[in-house]
């Protein structure tokens, strides 16, 4: 995107660093473009947003996740599916995937969403990935998407595995600590923000050892930041997965 603000332009570096990564649109952006552009930055600089292709990336993946389980699972009664598709599909995980893929970083967004930190703001981020799922299906059919949504998820697929019944990193993270006699404390590091849109950042310490910071809308959402964060480092420390 140019610095100008028009669509047309040359993307910014970093939404050429995520077409690398993608290893996708390197011939055509428009698609990438779009999915990367929050309405606030088209009400300023114009154009079409990413809500549409959103739209559509919700089916798309849905469909994916569920021949999914339904092939995969066939011991697990359709209770039990409904419930990994809710989990597998719900905006946190749709919001940390986008992360891991860098998507924050390339968002088009307008003025006052950058500055109230919306490359943060999980159902950007949320909508953003699923905007990115149906630019990838339109753009190169289903076997393309489905193989990237299969790629991206199979790491939450990995906790099926595991647990008979969904868990959030909250307690995924509890349970851990837990197995080695201890247990996670949460304490609240800054506030941020006028009363109708605040930013909380906590941190998670497993006695007094900082594991991890999250920042979300409320307490609770970063508190599953941190402990999100905190079961990266004890994958990469130990081999746990989140």
């Amino acid at each position: 995107m140019a610095r100008d603000g028009t669509m047309n332009g040359e993307p910014f570096p970093e939404i050429n660093t995520l077409i690398e990564r993608l290893g996708l649109f390197q011939e055509n952006r428009k698609l990438l473009k779009q999915a990367l552009a929050h309405r606030s930055y088209i009400h300023e600089a114009g154009g079409e947003s990413n809500e549409r292709l959103e739209f559509l990336g919700d089916s798309v993946l849905s469909l994916v996740i569920s021949e999914f389980l339904f092939k995969h699972y066939p011991q697990k009664p359709e209770g039990d599916l409904s419930k990994w598709r809710a989990y597998l599909v719900s905006t946190d995980n749709l919001a940390r995937l986008a992360k891991k893929l860098g998507l924050g970083r390339s968002l088009l967004l307008g003025v006052g969403e950058e500055k109230s930190g919306g490359r943060e703001r999980r159902s950007i981020l949320a909508d953003a990935m699923e905007a990115l799922i149906a630019a990838i299906y339109l753009e190169y059919g289903w076997d393309r998407v489905k193989s990237f949504i299969l790629e991206q998820w199979q790491p939450l697929f990995a906790l099926m595995e595991k647990y008979a019944l969904p868990v959030d990193p909250k307690t995924h993270l509890q349970e851990l600590l837990q197995a080695k006699g201890s247990v996670p404390r949460y304490q609240l590091v800054r506030v941020e923000g006028p009363d109708h849109n605040r930013l909380y950042t906590m941190a998670v310490y497993n006695g007094n050892c900082l594991l991890g910071q999250g920042v979300g809308r409320s307490k609770k959402e970063a508190q599953q930041e941190a402990a999100e964060e905190a079961l990266k480092d004890l994958e990469e420390k130990e081999g746990n997965f989140r």
